[in-house]
């Protein structure tokens, strides 16, 4: 089984993450898509906004019509503490040792590939499919330098791109709008009107 990993902490999920999840569910031929929100961030661990458990209520509100077969992978927020993909793989490859595991991301997380914790351990059990973002060059590492393949094989340890989602949005751009906005209302741009919903009715992200 053909498994995308799109991980973050989606505070708050925006038009920019769904469309990312549709281009890699057509491009990497994939089986199911799963997002998957962080508990803490290893680069991000000082974010502000919400909790854990209301980024999750966020989440859910963005997927509930999602056209295609996309799940919600609960792995890091049950683990807590920092979230680290490789501890993350090792959960999901003895849990589903048959999945074939690839991690989608934006290309502005390039060059902190190298940085990541137990990165070769990352290239041991999946591959990773990389969308490039306007203002971050696609200049890949010499950690994975020699494993760009044109497509994915379904084996780990292969680095492949994919189209860009063409959309700007940003989940630390949309906290600075949504906490200088006076009130919150169902039309914010780059964010869905169920998302919205939810941050109006909660007061998510007001200064």
């Amino acid at each position: 089984m053909r498994i995308g990993l799109l991980g973050g902490a989606f505070n708050p999920p925006h038009f920019g993450h769904l469309k990312l999840a549709e281009l890699a569910l057509e491009q990497l031929e994939l089986d199911e898509l799963r997002f998957v929100p962080t508990a803490i961030s290893p680069h991000k661990p000082a974010v502000e906004g919400p909790d854990a458990s209301a980024r999750l209520a966020l989440l859910k509100a963005a997927l509930k019509d999602f056209p295609g077969p996309v799940k919600i992978e609960m792995a890091e927020l049950e683990r807590g503490g920092t979230s680290y993909c490789a501890e993350t793989l090792e959960t999901l490859a003895e849990r589903e040792p048959e999945g074939e595991w690839i991690l989608v991301l934006g290309s502005d997380q390039l060059p902190g590939l190298p940085k990541w914790h137990r990165f070769t351990r990352v290239l041991e059990l999946a591959s990773v499919a990389v969308a490039p973002r306007p203002g971050f060059p696609k200049v890949l590492p010499d950690v994975v330098k020699d494993r760009e393949r044109p497509r994915w094989s379904g084996s780990p340890g292969e680095m492949i791109w994919l189209p860009g989602t063409e959309l700007p949005y940003a989940s630390s751009a949309l906290r600075r709008g949504l906490g200088q906005v006076s009130s919150h209302t169902s039309a914010f741009d780059g964010i869905q009107p169920q998302v919205m919903a939810v941050i109006t009715a909660e007061d998510y992200y007001r200064n």
